[in-house]
């Protein structure tokens, strides 16, 4: 227990005010955070020009970035989290880390390797219900998976918010559903 070392990844809006924001109030309870760019500076309005955006680097590229990001801190033991598209890949680069503390999951979860093995991994997804993006069947399948690997998984489902109701910025913003992730996420991480 005590101050984690988080690896902080953005959405496919790219690394905008919230993620700013979401990573000082990680920082205001003491906890050490970087937010790579994964995008170079490029940020958007919508989410499909992020996405055409984020199809047009690859997703190959936009792993080895991630790793290359986090490669210099995974000895310390890091807690990959992340936002949407971000959340996907904090979840490839836990699943690949021996060494990680903690996996916390916003918005989004990714596919899981047949071969995906941790030791008791915490793990904490945070979504909306309905979520375009995360149906029903997907959830359940991912959370069987999850738990396969070894993951200790807690998910919380947040009935009516939007997508991405983190971002205060969106039209998804949801201040309740927020407040409570936050709450919820930083008791997470207390226990890490």
């Amino acid at each position: 227990m005590g101050l984690m070392n988080i690896m902080l990844f953005h959405s496919t809006f790219g690394l905008r005010p919230a993620v700013h924001a979401a990573a000082d109030r990680l920082r205001a309870a003491g906890h050490e955070v970087r937010v790579p760019d994964l995008f170079e500076g490029h940020t958007f309005d919508t989410v499909e020009d992020g996405m055409a955006f984020k199809e047009e680097v690859g997703k190959d590229e936009l792993l080895k970035r991630a790793v290359l990001a986090a490669a210099p801190y995974s000895d310390q033991g890091l807690v990959y989290a992340g936002f949407s598209f971000g959340a996907s890949v904090a979840q490839t680069l836990a699943l690949g880390d021996a060494k990680a503390r903690g996996l916390l999951l916003l918005h989004g979860t990714s596919d899981i390797a047949e071969s995906a093995s941790v030791d008791e991994l915490p793990v904490q997804l945070h979504v909306a219900d309905p979520d375009p993006f995360e149906s029903h069947d997907w959830l359940n399948s991912w959370y069987l998976q999850m738990q396969r690997t070894g993951a200790d998984v807690e998910v919380y489902r947040y009935p009516g918010a939007g997508h991405l109701y983190t971002d205060p910025d969106l039209p998804d913003h949801d201040a309740d559903a927020a407040e409570l992730t936050w709450k919820v996420s930083l008791g997470f991480l207390a226990t890490l």
